[in-house]
């Protein structure tokens, strides 16, 4: 029996140790040409045995060296195995990039910022084109954001066969960033957002409804093979570029368990922490900043009570959000107030 009981642990063990492997990766199966005029015909429209939940969700991340001097710190251990190879395949390229693509990065951080969005988006960009303009892919789609015809005239992007805003990279970002707010308001998930904006919100839609669930990690196998290889390539080129994961490279759920196991008090990778003194309310600060409602409580526990009775709190927002809610905290607590201030039902004569 004891040998039994010894074969069967093992054998769970190796199980586990088993690494994934992923089809379709890199920009090796990427066809992209230099143009000099745009056709827009194109179209493209075990079961597991938890003792504690907390310990369980801590589980699914894991923490070694994954290459290139990055450390994969709370990397979900789906994405690890393609990180690792994509790292391997296009690290030393991507590390060059941050020199001569500064200038694009820099503007593109700009505009994101005034969108309300994170910064780290412009990495869609990276993997969409390699911040290329001219290139166009074999569906027609156009720019450093690769935007579909009638993807981009619904943004706000003017197509033509001699004059294309698809390929300006000021305008495409502006159009980009309202196209990745409106399906953020539609999902609340950024690795959702990512794959709608590679797929459709049509594919992840349907991945929803087939899996019942609205995290990534559960539907991905739902999803067409580019648009979960898509994501993918997203979160390495972010562990490249960042030397560590963000907002915008776990699930909605990730983020808030996250933030649930680990102390308030201590250190949380990717976010700032800034008294503030004033009648704020957290509604108002989430409209403000384009901040999920829950991921807001979820970093700042009991806020609204707790500056109702001291007037003050010690806001913790992502590094992105905190410099927008700096930028924007006297609009923000002017709307705080005037709703602190208009009276109620039971006031009225």
């Amino acid at each position: 029996m004891t040998i039994i009981k010894k074969i069967s642990t093992l054998g769970i063990f190796c199980f586990f140790l088993v690494p994934v492997s992923f089809a379709g990766r890199g920009w090796e199966n990427y066809q992209a040409q230099e143009i000099k005029w745009v056709d827009t015909t194109g179209k493209k429209d075990s079961v597991e045995i938890i003792i504690d939940p907390k310990q369980g969700f801590k589980d699914l991340f894991v923490t070694p060296s994954i290459g290139n001097g990055i450390y994969s710190e709370e990397l979900n251990v789906n994405a690890v195995s393609f990180v690792q190879d994509y790292i391997e395949k296009f690290g030393k390229t991507m590390e060059d990039m941050k020199s001569w693509g500064k200038p694009y990065f820099d503007m593109m951080d700009e505009i994101l910022t005034q969108h309300g969005l994170p910064k780290e988006l412009k990495y869609l960009a990276v993997i969409e084109s390699h911040l290329k303009a001219s290139v166009r892919s074999w569906a027609g789609a156009v720019g450093p954001w690769q935007f579909m015809p009638n993807t981009a005239r619904n943004f706000g992007l003017r197509v033509g066969r001699t004059y294309d805003e698809r390929t300006d990279y000021f305008k495409s970002t502006h159009a980009a960033s309202r196209y990745l707010t409106q399906l953020f308001a539609l999902y609340g998930d950024w690795l959702l957002v990512i794959a709608a904006y590679n797929g459709g919100p049509g594919n992840v839609n349907y991945a929803i409804k087939k899996s019942g669930s609205h995290d990534f990690w559960s539907l991905e196998k739902y999803l067409p093979l580019e648009s979960r290889n898509h994501v993918k390539k997203f979160i390495a080129t972010h562990y490249i570029m960042e030397k560590q994961g963000g907002v915008t490279t776990f699930t909605k759920e990730e983020i808030g368990q996250r933030l649930l196991v680990q102390n308030t008090n201590k250190e949380i990778p990717g976010t700032k922490m800034q008294p503030i003194t004033g009648r704020y309310n957290s509604l108002v600060i989430a409209k403000q900043i384009s901040f999920d409602i829950v991921l807001f409580n979820s970093m700042n526990p009991d806020f609204d009570k707790q500056i109702g009775l001291n007037g003050k709190y010690d806001l913790r927002l992502p590094d992105d959000k905190m410099d927008l809610f700096i930028a924007k905290k006297y609009t923000i607590l002017e709307e705080c107030m005037r709703i602190l201030l208009q009276p109620t039902t039971n006031d009225r004569p």
